[in-house]
């Protein structure tokens, strides 16, 4: 199959607004609906950082703005007046009804629900998308028994027979064909230590899965684990909201344990650091999948938003992770930690981040083909 050009700038520029504006203006509004809830005020609500490009501030006092870079956001609450989230003196000066209303002023679990509020919106998000998947289009139940098996491959060479039924790879119970698939395909050249049930018996094969390179319509290539086994049925099942949900669940679970895999193996050696991606790379793919129907767009939203909320849940300081984790350890402590250490650990998470935003930026412009990527 010959690779499609890529879509043009205006279109990877246009797709790209449209994956990340949305998201992080639903990350944003997590923070600012719980905030409100609690009865904190927010003086900003900002779809980028830098200077306003345009907002209007509405009859709670909240400015409503987006601005110059639009690479995130962020709502600011009242009495949040510094990095650590620390009481200032101006904070201590505030009228005590106006200082009631700031962040600071609410309980540590009020304020541990506030931060947390914007990650999980991300991933509720992306449950709802692939639970609107599942229960418009059903959801296929593939029962992980061997229907067909590559003559050579590496399935064949380790003894796996037509109706062996996969109970096990890696360690890890196999529901569906679908698991096999996922973690064949994200262990290339690893031991896969398969457990099959065989005449009611269960069987221990050592496999190795093969590393084969797979391109998209794009010419996009990466790695995966190939085993050379087929199901041997599968059919669609019709279901309903409940069941959809927990589906769309089990999905984002799955997806967020394979980002863990991955980036496990790019820090043990085993995946190479290219792989890692930034803007440009996001960019260059929401173009990709926009041209490729709005099916393919919408479900690539979901993985972006799913990327949003587990990478915001790290616990790296100036992330929302690293605020829950002063939180964990306040609440260990029963009091915080202190100002000097936590600014210091802000200061250090701020030049991590951003360190690997200029790192994931230069490997997006060498993979692109103008620089011969």
């Amino acid at each position: 199959m010959t690779p499609l050009e890529s879509p043009g700038i205006l279109t990877t520029v246009l797709a790209f607004v449209l994956v990340l504006g949305p998201l992080v203006f639903i990350h944003e509004l997590g923070h600012y609906l719980v905030g409100r809830w609690f009865g904190v005020k927010a003086d900003v609500f900002s779809i980028g950082f830098g200077k306003e490009l345009a907002g209007w501030t509405d009859k709670r006092g909240t400015r409503w703005k987006l601005s110059a870079l639009p690479l995130g956001g962020y709502v600011q609450f009242a009495g949040d007046m510094n990095p650590a989230s620390q009481p200032s003196p101006d904070w201590l000066a505030l009228p005590a009804e106006e200082r009631n209303r700031t962040f600071q002023a609410k309980p540590l679990w009020q304020r541990s629900l506030i931060v947390l509020a914007g990650p999980m919106t991300n991933l509720l998000f992306a449950v709802l998308i692939l639970a609107g998947f599942t229960l418009g289009y059903g959801k296929v139940v593939v029962p992980p028994v061997v229907g067909e098996i590559q003559s050579g491959s590496a399935a064949d060479r380790a003894g796996v027979e037509l109706g062996d039924r996969i109970v096990s790879i890696r360690g890890k119970a196999i529901d569906s064909f679908l698991d096999v698939r996922l973690e064949v395909g994200q262990n290339p050249g690893e031991p896969l230590d398969l457990v099959v049930l065989r005449e009611g018996r269960q069987v221990e094969i050592a496999a190795r899965a093969e590393v084969k390179d797979l391109s998209d319509r794009f010419g996009n290539t990466q790695k995966i684990g190939f085993l050379g086994i087929g199901p041997k049925s599968f059919e669609v099942v019709r279901v309903g909201p409940v069941e959809a949900v927990v589906d769309g669940v089990k999905q984002t679970g799955s997806i967020i344990a394979m980002m863990v895999n991955g980036i496990g193996q790019i820090i043990t050696g085993k995946r190479e650091v290219k792989e890692l991606g930034g803007p440009i790379k996001i960019a260059k793919y929401s173009g990709e999948q926009l041209v490729s129907g709005w099916q393919a767009f919408v479900g690539f939203v979901a993985l972006i938003s799913i990327n949003l909320g587990f990478i915001n849940l790290l616990p790296i300081p100036v992330l929302d992770g690293g605020h829950l984790a002063f939180y964990a350890a306040e609440a260990v402590r029963r009091k915080p930690v202190g100002q000097r250490g936590q600014e210091w650990a802000f200061r250090t998470g701020l030049a991590f981040v951003m360190a690997l935003m200029l790192f994931v930026t230069i490997n997006d412009v060498a993979s692109l083909k103008i620089f011969g990527g």
